[in-house]
């Protein structure tokens, strides 16, 4: 009876924490906004109830609130369009990177525009007097630098998402878990956990299995002896691919396709196309059509010959033998 209880409470509190997830929106930026504002227009009441304080101060405290709280608000509300937009249309997730730099851009906005207030001047004389500051620091971490910058590129054009089976360079393939500022960070099909600087990523040659649709086409080459007709080859490479299909990661509803691609010396090469439904059954889906065009082979004495050269010590002559 408690183990049930507990599963029922456990079960009600992943509801209850989907739900709010679903929601997305919280009411707290509208709040203090609206706080902010009444706080702005209302002023002078405000420091007549509080002979403490000058009228200047509190017109200019509101006026910092008013920044601050718009800003929360605005950035809150494009994640919100963002991730429900996404969600709506059954689109990929969408990286935190895009709607967090809208949030720091806003929230500089309004550093800015406060410290001009603050100070009395305004927010291009505060810019323009700290820019040695800035050159300064920019030149010290040029590299963290570079790396922010390429994030931000990644999010702007969103070559990948979060969820993607991607390769880069042919080296480097695995699933994105996190897009960050600086890094991007993936785990590989051996569950081996890798972080990538931005600005290697913005310079090598991507590869995305997950876009813009999960499933795609993988392809096996095998080469035939000559004796074997290629309609007799076509054939059994199809019947082997019939079999594979069994696989739970293959795509039945896609017929494979199987095409003699080279003809030379050692016999006639063949592709054979096949659709796999997601990257992380790649190497099964592999594994099952290599197993089922073995398979079909044997079964045909179909098998690749290989030429062997056998040397005879002390007579002139050379023995060639196939097996």
């Amino acid at each position: 009876m408690t183990t049930q209880t507990g599963k029922k409470r456990s079960q009600k509190t992943e509801a209850e924490a989907g739900r709010r997830k679903r929601r997305g929106f919280s009411p707290w930026p509208i709040a203090a906004s609206v706080v902010a504002v009444l706080l702005y227009v209302f002023y002078p009441q405000i420091s007549a109830v509080l002979p403490g304080l000058e009228d200047d101060s509190v017109r200019n405290i509101a006026a910092v609130a008013v920044f601050y709280s718009f800003g929360w608000l605005l950035g809150h509300t494009f994640r919100a369009i963002v991730t429900r937009k996404g969600k709506a249309a059954g689109r990929r997730k969408v990286p935190r990177l895009l709607s967090e730099l809208v949030s720091v851009t806003l929230f500089t906005i309004a550093t800015m525009l406060s410290i001009g207030l603050l100070i009395g001047k305004s927010s291009g004389g505060v810019l323009a007097s700290s820019g040695l500051i800035i050159a300064i620091l920019g030149f010290a971490i040029r590299n963290v630098l570079a790396d922010v910058l390429a994030g931000i590129a990644l999010g702007l054009e969103a070559p990948f998402r979060i969820g993607d089976w991607v390769e880069f360079d042919s080296v480097t393939t695995g699933r994105v878990t996190e897009i960050g500022w600086r890094t991007t960070r993936i785990l590989t099909a051996d569950d081996t956990y890798m972080i990538l600087p931005n600005s290697q990523i913005s310079r090598q040659m991507l590869t995305n299995y997950s876009a813009p649709r999960k499933h795609y086409q993988a392809s096996v080459q095998i080469t035939l002896r000559h004796r074997i007709p290629v309609t007799q080859a076509k054939a059994l490479l199809k019947e082997a691919a019939q079999i594979a299909f069994e696989n739970p990661g293959m795509v039945a509803t896609q017929k494979p396709i199987v095409r003699a691609t080279s003809y030379g010396a050692e016999g006639i090469t063949y592709t054979l196309k096949y659709w796999v439904s997601n990257f992380a059954f790649d190497l099964e889906c592999r594994d099952a059509m290599l197993a089922a065009i073995d398979s079909t082979l044997r079964e045909h004495d179909a098998l690749p010959t290989i030429e062997r050269v056998r040397l005879v010590v002390g007579e002139d002559k050379v023995v060639r033998s196939n097996d």
